[in-house]
């Protein structure tokens, strides 16, 4: 597409001159439709394989430039942030073995990649949302230095502001700033694309809005964020608030994000969407246009479109429409954006051959979805199965009221079979993909479910850091292993074995469950509250969560005691502010562990209150350092248990 000619629309007369070209790209596809110029007599399937990068620790590996150097010519390409690549797949023809064909080729892909990071002293994840992701790996330093993502970056704080806040609600709650959209390279996700006739898009489109929800509450495999359990999907929840451009105002006025569902059914074309999208939302991003779309039309040749395929990367429709050229004919596609990256090259493939089987056999089922199902049903089963996955209660046709698993299993899946068999899809291919999706629902063991459950399994026997650790090396292990997730064990203890604590950051060990009071608070309250949560430190901080000071169980029982055994009433009076430890020492969230333990060690002291632009957010107690020497010695215990084997 020219990406490296991508630019910020960054005054009103480079946003008035691309749209031009935008509004003469309209009509140019309009009149290619009129005409009959698209393909149709052959359907191809595509996809997109994003990825994650992590070193010997699981932590983020910010090498994509020098990997792709190494990989040198192929189907590879960036992402957004340094720690993430993409390779795109060659299209295949939609018949026979082109699913089998797929993962064939998927996994020679994955493992051409992984033996290159391999070389360079890491490894790769396919995953929704990396557990062990920080909040410090968000930083600008890790945005892939191309002119494409720095536009975006300046194009949404532009719109929106730099400062913004994150709020996600799921089994934990999530609550934090940033400056960065770069919070969006977090998500790594699988799409699917399906090429379709032009006459029958309307109809496919629509279908893909209505078993969206039923496909992703069997697909979901991103529950966990900065060590926060969400929702199921929580790519969807951190898609739509990461690229949001929208600012709050004072009256209710609509206004639709960036990251959208959409409004209504699609009624009339390909040409439906693109007016929308053109209406809604501002250009972001423009390029140097050199194309001459008139002139080539009178030759003959398929435009390019650029600049309306720039202005339609910038909005983001989970089914976002596609217009392409390949061997110089162009072709319309629908591509699924929904899916998240994992557990294993096979779970992408039966996530695929589910939605690719649906889109061509739902139509022979529900001749026309808009006369079955309310759009907004569809919109509602969507972000419940984002947040529930197989727990989903759907809206279904004729307002039935179904579970995810009786849906997939009792109807879907039968048209889903129907609709491979339509394709002349090869019967081992139906049977082993289906065969994944259906062993899945029967387990109820999503990507999602594993790690929540393996999560509330180690979370007893380690911290959050350690945790997030194990459950990533499980995922690699088990991805090189090849089996679907639905036969996965729950990651264990053992999984930690290349945890390394002097590689690790004050945030990531940090309490940040944090009981703290104010200095006017009384000191009895104080006691009382060192009782009951059985601590021994308590910071003291204002109400704009700035830390004033420090205050030790020991002070407390001693000011307490001599307060009381000399006058009983004083008590009352006696504040935080007369005995807190005013500025008391401080390091930083991303600050080395080393450098907290040898800081407490110098000073003699038993807590590290832990400070990020002058407002608390964690502590570290001798209580965090015995854990990390704890399972250090497990870790060289286990270490030397294979040296005597």
């Amino acid at each position: 597409m020219g990406e490296e000619r991508v630019k910020l629309a960054d005054d009103n007369e480079q946003v008035q001159t691309f749209m031009k070209h935008v509004l003469r790209d309209m009509r140019a596809l309009k009149t290619m439709l009129d005409e009959d110029w698209f393909e149709t007599d052959i359907l191809r399937i595509g996809a997109e394989q994003e990825l994650c990068m992590v070193d010997p620790h699981g932590k983020v590996f910010p090498k994509s430039m020098e990997v792709l150097e190494a990989l040198g010519e192929g189907n590879y390409t960036t992402e957004f942030a340094r720690f993430n690549l993409e390779i795109n797949m060659d299209p295949l023809e939609f018949t026979g073995s082109s699913l089998s064909q797929m993962e064939h080729n998927l996994h020679n892909e994955v493992e051409n990649v992984r033996k290159i990071v391999h070389e360079m002293g890491g490894d790769i994840l396919l995953t929704g949302i990396l557990p062990t992701i920080r909040k410090m790996d968000l930083d600008i330093k890790n945005l892939t230095p191309l002119q494409r993502y720095e536009a975006l970056c300046e194009a949404i704080n532009k719109l929106r502001g730099k400062e913004y806040e994150l709020r996600i609600q799921g089994m934990d709650e999530l609550l934090m700033k940033f400056d960065s959209p770069l919070l969006e390279a977090c998500n790594t996700g699988f799409q699917v694309h399906l090429q379709v006739k032009p006459s029958e898009f309307v109809s496919r489109y629509n279908i893909a809005q209505a078993v969206t929800a039923p496909v992703l509450a069997c697909a979901v495999n991103s529950p966990v964020l900065f060590g926060k359990r969400l929702w199921a999907e929580t790519r969807v929840a951190l898609f739509h608030q990461s690229v949001d451009t929208r600012q709050v105002g004072e009256h209710l006025r609509d206004s639709s994000p960036r990251v959208t569902f959409g409004n209504h059914w699609l009624e009339n074309s390909i040409l439906d969407i693109y007016k929308e999208d053109i209406s809604r939302y501002r250009v972001m991003l423009s390029a140097e246009v050199e194309e001459e779309v008139e002139q080539l039309m009178k030759e003959g040749k398929a435009p390019e479109l650029m600049a309306l395929r720039v202005h339609n990367s910038s909005v983001y429709r989970w089914n976002r429409p596609c217009y392409g050229v390949g061997n110089g004919k162009p072709h319309l596609r629908i591509e699924n954006r929904v899916f998240p990256s994992g557990p294993t090259v096979v779970d992408e493939v039966a996530n695929a051959a589910f939605w690719l089987g649906l889109l061509n056999g739902f139509e022979d089922e529900y001749q026309d979805i808009t006369k079955e199902m309310d759009f907004d049903n569809a919109r509602m089963n969507f972000f419940a199965a984002s947040k529930l996955g197989l727990d989903t209660k759907f809206i279904w046709t004729k307002d039935r009221k179904m579970t995810a698993v009786d849906l997939i299993k009792d109807e879907l899946l039968p048209i889903a079979k129907h609709g491979l068999q339509k394709a002349n899809i090869d019967s081992s291919d139906i049977d082993t993909y289906l065969g994944v999706i259906e062993e899945r629902v029967n387990t109820a063991q999503t990507g999602s479910y594993w790690v929540v459950k393996s999560y509330g399994n180690l979370i007893k026997k380690g911290n959050r850091e350690q945790t997030l650790s194990a459950i990533t090396n499980a995922m690699i292990r088990n991805q090189k292993k090849g089996e679907p997730v639905h036969k996965w064990g729950q990651a264990k203890i053992e999984d930690m074995d290349h945890w390394k604590p002097s590689k690790l950051m004050v945030e990531e060990f940090m309490t940040t469950d944090l009981f703290t009071v104010r200095k006017d608070d009384i000191l009895e309250f104080v006691a009382n509250l060192l009782d009951w949560r059985s601590i021994r430190y308590i910071p003291v901080e204002d109400d704009q969560k700035h830390l004033l000071g420090l205050i030790t169980m020991r002070k407390v029982l001693r000011e307490y005691t001599k307060v009381v055994n000399e006058d009983e009433e004083a008590s009352v009076t006696q504040t935080v502010n007369d005995i807190m430890e005013q500025n008391p020492i401080t390091i930083h969230p991303e600050a080395s562990i080393m450098e907290a333990m040898e800081i407490m060690q110098d000073q003699k002291i038993g807590c590290l209150p832990v400070v990020k632009n002058s407002r608390l957010v964690g502590v570290i107690t001798e209580d965090n350092f015995m854990n990390i020497t704890r399972r250090l010695l497990q870790v060289l215990d286990n270490e030397k248990k294979k040296e005597e084997e």
